[in-house]
């Protein structure tokens, strides 16, 4: 069991072995563990069986928020202890997780906590059918022998995805890639070089958080963060800035994290990279636009007339719609890519091809 715990800090898939243990030596139906941190969004590994619960647990703040998962996080017990010690009945009776939870079938709940160095607090908890009534002292004794053990092992676990999460972006800074992940609140959680020497173009900002130096490039990152942390549809998830001293344009690509690439960044919800794009002869087609600026069909065709030194007027005549249907896709445009003349537009999209 020792040895299962201790491979766990240097593989993650193994916890969930480390969990169906010690659900089997409690007799337990169910058990997880979670990582909260002020700021970030809750981590957490539970049973297969329990992977729905699991999930709505870690986007709900309600329940994250709950009478029993504060008392945790607030008692912080260095043994397990029952939950149920530190709740009023009513709280019991009223909780919105032990609701959820009794509905399945579950009842009593056995919980420990594990602060971190770095500020995160590890809580483990194991639970048992209703029909199973409580745990016994020698259930609780056996779970208390290997607190110890869970402890390094979290600890070790909890750097090490820090540095994984370092390691990727540094990994990126090889390839000439100025990277960053961030959490979903937009705190940023590791960032290479490459990127922190962009201090013209990214400012720290309140909380750890990120902006950019250009306000209406930073309106659009902004929106695209928040979505990208909320996983909803952003307007833009490239964002083009003109850099200042007539540096070259810089493409900002906002990217979300979602399962196995959210494990690999240690837990982190967004990836900002930026490239850079020179000049071209070449216009670029629909396809790149759409990738890079979010276009849609329509617009992409018409920026990419544009871009090939077509007038508005000739642009719309091919695409069979009227001059003013044109000059509102070419607001739409202009908002997408930040840019805020036609000559500024064509200048950038042809710049865009080469970064294909």
């Amino acid at each position: 069991m020792t040895e299962t715990i201790y491979e766990a800090a240097f593989l993650p898939d193994l916890w969930q072995v480390v969990l169906e243990k010690l659900a089997v030596r409690s007799d337990s139906v169910g058990a997880a563990i979670f990582l909260f941190a002020h700021g970030l969004p809750a981590r957490g590994r539970a049973l297969p069986h329990q992977g729905e619960m699991l999930a709505e647990f870690l986007s709900d703040n309600e329940l994250q928020l709950s009478a029993g998962v504060t008392r945790m996080c607030s008692v912080q017990p260095a043994s397990f202890v029952d939950v149920d010690r530190f709740m009023m009945p009513h709280e019991i009776e009223t909780d919105p997780v032990r609701v959820k939870f009794r509905a399945m079938g579950i009842g009593a709940h056995l919980c420990t906590a594990i602060p971190m160095p770095s500020g995160e607090l590890g809580i483990f908890v194991l639970q048992r059918a209703l029909d199973n009534g409580q745990y016994e002292r020698s259930n609780i004794d056996a779970l208390d022998l290997l607190r110890p053990h869970l402890a390094r092992a979290s600890l070790v676990a909890s750097r090490l995805g820090l540095q994984q999460a370092e390691n990727t972006v540094a990994a990126m800074e090889a390839m000439g890639l100025p990277a960053a992940v961030l959490s979903s609140h937009g705190r940023v959680l590791a960032a290479n070089s490459l990127f922190d020497g962009m201090s013209s173009l990214f400012l720290p900002v309140a909380f750890g958080g990120l902006a950019i130096s250009d306000s209406a490039a930073n309106r659009l990152f902004q929106l695209a963060i928040s979505a990208a942390g909320s996983n909803t549809e952003p307007l833009v998830r490239s964002i083009p800035v003109t850099t200042r001293n007539d540096g070259p344009t810089m493409i900002i690509h906002v990217l979300p994290l979602r399962r196995a690439a959210r494990d690999i960044f240690s837990g982190a919800d967004i990836l900002v990279a930026a490239t850079s794009v020179g000049k071209s002869v070449f216009s670029p087609s629909a396809k790149v636009l759409n990738a890079l600026f979010d276009l849609t069909p329509a617009e992409a065709n018409l920026a990419t007339a544009l871009s090939a030194g077509r007038s508005l007027k000739e642009a719309a005549f091919e695409a069979s719609i009227t001059v003013k249907s044109a000059r509102t896709y070419l607001e739409r445009i202009f908002t997408k890519t930040g840019t805020k003349q036609q000559s500024q537009l064509v200048a950038l999209l042809k710049s865009a091809e080469t970064f294909r």
